[in-house]
């Protein structure tokens, strides 16, 4: 049993994701981490000369043999930060691939602050920017973490000035590198002049050398050729007095970003960039909900805006992600529960928000990436996982009471459309529970058309059908064919706030044959084209077309 407060053990949480574009080193980053913070004893770079060992985060057959995280995990450990508190951390680990950008969106509601990872050499990429800007949507502050100075680099003041003009953001170096590659001697800490130096890996060597313990900058003499430290004590004097000095509230505003510089593949810069976290990244923060009646209430009050404090006694939260078959042994469905408030304890009961079901959790699961076991309590800020058969779905809230929800997630119009059947015409009723079962995890977006017996799979990108068939075939032992479909683009349809239900009828019943709906039977319009898609929507005033749908 805790002594601590609910505030307290709110407080000490930090619960975070890390955010990269595709090869920025997200994932090995993730394994340093967990290494850093004491949570496994060795990491492995994703196929690393010839060891191909498996990282931590990445537990899926296609993430194993490709080297890329195509689904959202999570990882708790506990680690002594140097003010000697020992903190929760609540690692989010996004899919690195772009085609996966919806599930990170989800994974991004749970997190309270991002790790943008950069490589140093590349600089603020595509999909670095679509990443940000959820952020930036979501208001949560971001660390800026510059990886691979073991690779030739950017020159430092290019990059930040990158961060400034792309991003709008403040960039407050807090630690700066000396060169980068054959020649990275280490970096310095800003405003101490803290000098970390750097050890290069023999020639040949298989095993990591340490790098040497911290010293001042002044007595590091020994770490460079002539000229270099001058130089770098002259640049550090520049650095201090051309940039902001950090400030934390600036940067829980969203307006600053502290960056920090290392390589994750060396374990360089990876304890500073705990240390920060630790100390900068904010607790679990007030979340805003709705008080409403249960389902079933008749004449139910008009819903209440609340704030939900994690200090505050009820348990509460909402599932941000549904995964299942992470063991393959068992065809389990784990929903990820990110709590808001209160304190969890084995065996409780909470209630559903929009169903009004009532769920005994008793074998909840802490995550650690594939790993498991069971957790005997949790606080606001931590994401358990609870076993279910189909019960919960992305975007339901839970709560002891059962009337809070807290703001639902979207989904997203995907940008691909094609057909999927079984090649085995015996399995199709196999098929539709199957492709269900990926719809409501958040793999796919399945369409089901009125007219018609094939099913319509949506996806952002190409990767996503690889995996759905590559699940579909090891998870259901079904083989599909995907094959184009007539359609380029889906909107759900509702009848606009002069509209009525008789204007969304007379539009099904003209366009029926491009009519479907989707896995929650909502009505969805299927258009040949973008252009057919702006002709329909003029014809029609009086419904609306969208590219997004809440649930929760």
């Amino acid at each position: 049993m805790s002594k601590l407060t609910l505030a307290e053990e709110a407080g000490r949480r930090r619960t975070f994701a890390i955010i990269a574009h595709p090869d920025a080193g997200k994932t090995t980053l993730t394994e340093h981490i967990l290494l850093a913070g004491g949570a496994i004893r060795a990491a492995g770079a994703v196929r690393a000369r010839g060891e191909n060992r498996r990282t931590q985060s990445d537990w899926m057959k296609i993430e194993k043999e490709r080297g890329i995280s195509v689904s959202a995990s999570v990882m708790t450990f506990e680690h002594t930060t140097s003010d000697g508190v020992a903190k929760m951390f609540n690692l989010l680990d996004t899919p690195g691939h772009e085609d996966f950008s919806e599930d990170t969106y989800r994974t991004l509601t749970a997190a309270d602050c991002a790790i943008m990872v950069l490589d140093a050499a590349k600089g603020i990429e595509p999909q670095t920017l679509k990443l940000f800007e959820v952020c930036r949507l979501r208001d949560i502050p971001i660390i800026t973490f510059i990886n691979k100075l073991d690779r030739e680099a950017q020159d430092p003041m290019a990059l930040l000035d990158e961060i400034a003009s792309r991003l709008q953001l403040d960039p407050a170096p807090i630690w700066w590198p000396a060169e980068s590659g054959n020649r990275l001697r280490g970096m310095v800490e800003m405003g101490t002049g803290k000098f970390q130096p750097y050890a290069k890996k023999p020639a040949g060597s298989k095993e990591d050398v340490p790098h040497p313990a911290a010293l001042p900058l002044a007595d590091a003499a020994q770490y460079f050729e002539a000229g270099e430290h001058e130089a770098l004590m002259e640049t550090q004097e520049l650095i201090e007095a051309g940039y902001p000095t950090f400030n934390r509230q600036s940067f829980l505003e969203g307006h600053m970003t502290p960056v920090l510089w290392g390589s994750a593949l060396r374990h360089f810069g990876i304890d500073e960039l705990l240390a920060a976290i630790g100390e900068w990244a904010p607790p679990p923060k007030v979340m805003p909900a709705r008080k409403e009646a249960p389902p079933e209430t008749r004449n139910a009050p008009a819903p209440v805006e609340i704030e939900v404090e994690p200090g505050h006694a009820e348990v509460t939260g909402f599932v941000f992600k549904v995964q299942a078959n992470m063991d393959p042994n068992h065809r389990d469905r784990i929903a990820m529960f990110r709590m808001a408030s209160g304190s969890f304890k084995r065996g409780m009961k909470l209630k559903v928000q929009n169903t009004g079901k009532s769920l005994s959790v008793n074998a909840p699961i802490m995550f650690f990436a594939s790993d498991r076991e069971l957790a005997e309590d949790a606080y606001a800020g931590d994401v358990i996982g609870i076993p279910n058969h189909g019960v919960l779905r992305v975007g339901d809230s839970l709560s002891e009471s059962g009337l809070i929800r807290f703001a639902g997630l979207p989904n997203f119009a995907p940008e691909i459309l094609q057909r999927v059947r079984v090649k085995d015409p015996l399995k199709a009723k196999h098929l539709k529970k199957a492709l269900e079962g990926l719809a409501e995890e958040g793999v796919t977006q399945l369409f089901r058309p009125e007219l018609g017996s094939d099913f319509i799979v949506g996806a952002v990108g190409q990767l996503q059908f690889e995996v759905m068939a590559d699940r579909l075939g090891e998870e259901y032992n079904l083989d599909v064919i995907f094959e184009p479909s007539p359609y380029a683009e889906a909107r759900w349809i509702a009848p606009t706030a002069d509209g009525t239900k008789a204007d969304l009828d007379d539009f099904a019943g003209k366009y029926r044959p491009q009519m479907a709906v989707d896995i929650d039977q909502a009505p969805v319009f299927l258009a040949k084209s973008s252009w057919e898609t702006g002709y329909v929507s003029e014809r029609f005033p009086k419904i609306a077309f969208t590219k997004t749908k809440e649930r929760g």
